[in-house]
């Protein structure tokens, strides 16, 4: 049973897998790329609600059910340790976590959004010969055309991820949030860390900021983004220049609404 919950949202390629590389380092901790577990409630969620069945699910049920779905899969875990699951859709569940597990935080990585499409843009320039699940598979498009499909509200690898974390962070339960930019984690790696423990309650562990590996080069590879989520070893922040126009890096320059602190009025802790 899980007893320990935490979840991992936020932003993608803004640093959600490295964090993961570094927290699974801790004994007490289980941690890892995106899991099946938020689509799995969200399956059962709508079963439950909608149907002929549904006359058979009071809210208790329903809560016991998707409270199932984590024991479920996180069924092998020791008793005592302390899973951080991670799924960008988390941000847009925050009521129905609040409700499941009143004690969960939602630790958000974030990322300027130019950069987010620089870094997708240069993984597929890294695999020329591969095409992406994320573009349907579509050849010949251009990175204008890449950037309006990725920043879509309503299914949009970014777009979709940041209109639920800026519900969440105007919205009532915005108090579970803690966000993580990417600079402060690869820049000042164990000020943030321990920052991040802090805000969970945790005993501080003593991470190796020179050995966070990770790589899942299967689910990478059905992706067709061989290395997406391969981490670096020594984590380190690595000047670049970008590879995407400017005017389409200054296009989203006005969106990362987490670094305008007239807008944090719900007093969101930021490490």
């Amino acid at each position: 049973m899980v007893t320990g919950l935490h979840l991992i949202s936020g932003l993608p390629r803004s640093g959600s897998t490295l964090l993961c590389a570094l927290l699974r380092q801790n004994p007490r901790f289980t941690a890892a790329m995106t899991s099946p577990v938020a689509s799995l409630c969200g399956a059962l969620h709508k079963k439950m609600c909608g149907g002929e069945f549904s006359v058979f699910f009071d809210d208790g049920r329903r809560a016991t059910m998707l409270r199932g779905v984590f024991d479920a899969y996180y069924a092998d875990i020791e008793p005592g340790r302390v899973v951080f699951d991670t799924n960008r859709s988390w941000t847009g569940r925050t009521a129905l976590l609040g409700e499941l597990y009143p004690q969960s935080r939602i630790v958000c990585c974030v990322r300027e959004v130019g950069w987010i499409i620089d870094s997708i843009e240069r993984m597929l320039a890294k695999n020329p010969l591969q095409l992406s699940r994320m573009f349907n598979f579509q050849p010949g498009t251009s990175m204008y055309s890449r950037a309006e499909t990725l920043m879509n509200s309503e299914n949009g690898l970014i777009g979709l991820s940041w209109t639920t974390l800026r519900e969440a962070w105007f919205g009532s339960g915005a108090a579970r949030l803690i966000i993580v930019p990417y600079e402060h984690l690869v820049l000042q790696p164990e000020r943030t860390l321990r920052r991040l423990y802090e805000e969970l309650g945790e005993p501080w562990y003593a991470h190796d900021l020179d050995n966070a590996v990770y790589d899942e080069p299967d689910y990478d590879t059905l992706l067709g983004m061989p290395g997406l989520h391969k981490v670096r070893p020594k984590v380190e922040y690595q000047e670049r220049k970008p590879c995407i126009p400017p005017d389409l890096f200054a296009k989203y320059a006005g969106t990362n609404f987490w670094t305008k602190p007239e807008l944090n009025t719900r007093g969101i802790r930021i490490v």
